[in-house]
């Protein structure tokens, strides 16, 4: 049986908003996907101190499980200038640099307008470098696999785009499921190595069309119902960088605790 290999790579600069697809990205150990949720933006007042950063609730930002309006909207991310564009219907709404106070406001007042109905305040931009703003605490990838959300399209009856679930790293070639069996054990992707820490517990924010924003599917619960479980996917802590691109090997090792022993016996300096 051939390994299964990284099909797709995504990262997402901004908290609730829309995918950008990568061909290669390079990862460092205890981090993220360069740029992933490095920005949110505030529903209202805020808890987020930039000078002392730390894991909040995604209900304290503008997020797709509650303000699926957001998947109307196309959005392109600039690392060299941090400018977010925003389309709707193909045409541009608002651009704003996020490092700026005057580029963040451009955004703001494009969000106040837009989300109106959906704010308990003004929203902001927020932001702290080397922070992201992922659903859990930990710095980490989220890993899926389609031959998982195939198996949830036969329950379903209908097709599922894979981008409901909002991962990094879309594996094929693996039995469904199979990434079930992971939890604690270490994989290499590529030229990076990783460990597999915990299921990703699957949200409303999948039942929204990441193309529509309409709420058309009860995902969680048909998880549940079927399987005994609302788990579709992984979380993966980097444990050694390198680079990862689509067409890579996805690879199981026999514990991540084995693994880093192997690799400091043989291969640390």
């Amino acid at each position: 049986m051939t390994s299964p290999t990284v099909a797709a790579l995504y990262r997402y600069p901004v908290k609730g908003l829309s995918p950008e697809a990568r061909d290669r990205v390079t990862l460092e150990a205890g981090g993220t996907m360069p740029f992933d949720r490095a920005y949110a933006i505030e529903n209202g007042p805020g808890r987020f101190d930039p000078d002392n950063p730390r894991h909040l609730p995604k209900i304290t930002f503008l997020m797709l499980m509650r303000d699926e309006r957001l998947a109307t909207l196309s959005t392109s991310f600039d690392d060299a200038t941090e400018t977010l564009t925003i389309l709707r219907a193909g045409k541009q709404v608002a651009r704003g640099q996020l490092t700026t106070p005057l580029g963040r406001k451009m955004i703001e007042q494009f969000f106040a307008a837009y989300m109106q109905a959906e704010l308990r305040g003004p929203p902001k931009i927020v932001f702290a470098p080397g922070h992201s703003f992922s659903d859990v605490a930990m710095k980490c990838l989220h890993v899926v696999n389609l031959a998982t959300v195939r198996d949830v399209e036969r329950v379903a009856g209908r097709p599922i785009d894979p981008l409901r679930f909002r991962a990094n790293v879309y594996i094929d070639g693996a039995e469904p499921w199979a990434e079930r069996t992971w939890v604690g054990k270490g994989i290499t992707l590529g030229g990076v190595r990783g460990e597999v820490v915990k299921h990703t517990v699957r949200c409303a924010a999948t039942n929204v069309d990441p193309q529509t924003g309409t709420r058309d599917m009860a995902i969680p619960e048909t998880l549940l119902r079927t399987w005994g479980h609302s788990d579709l996917g992984v979380y993966v802590r980097i444990i050694g960088g390198g680079e990862l691109a689509i067409g890579d090997a996805l690879v199981v090792n026999a514990s991540a605790e084995l693994q880093a022993r192997v690799y400091s016996l043989f291969f640390a300096s």
